[in-house]
């Protein structure tokens, strides 16, 4: 997967949210309807576009998810930042959060990618 589109009521206040909050750098050329934000680590880039009239906030299944090394942490320097997430969830030896993005699409934090991963050593 190289590419994740959100489609926004509010472009610009989206984009504001994912480059601030997630560390995404925009492109976008001057004629282009859509915006690209591109991660610097290397991982599935968003493609911001306009919604259309008839879609409504949230309406999208899908959860975008964030890899956090410490959630907590993470999560208290959103909320110094205005973004608040639910409260941390203990899950099967990680922890995680959710939140919405300006547009009311699901997103989370998740410790998954960072526990300790004993099983998945050779026999």
């Amino acid at each position: 997967m190289n590419k994740i589109v959100l489609y926004a009521q509010d472009v610009e206040k989206t984009v504001d949210f994912y480059k601030r909050h997630f560390g995404f750098y925009e492109l976008k050329e001057d004629d282009d309807k859509a915006v690209s934000l591109i991660g610097l680590d290397g991982g599935a880039s968003l493609m911001v576009r306009q919604a259309g009239k008839g879609q409504q906030a949230g309406q999208s299944t899908v959860r975008l998810v964030f890899d956090v090394e410490d959630v907590g942490a993470f999560c208290a320097k959103c909320a110094s930042e205005g973004l608040r997430f639910g409260a941390l969830q203990q899950a099967d030896g990680y922890v995680f959060a959710n939140a919405k993005d300006p547009c009311k699409n699901s997103l989370s934090v998740s410790g998954r990618a960072f526990r300790a991963c004993q099983n998945l050593r050779p026999a």
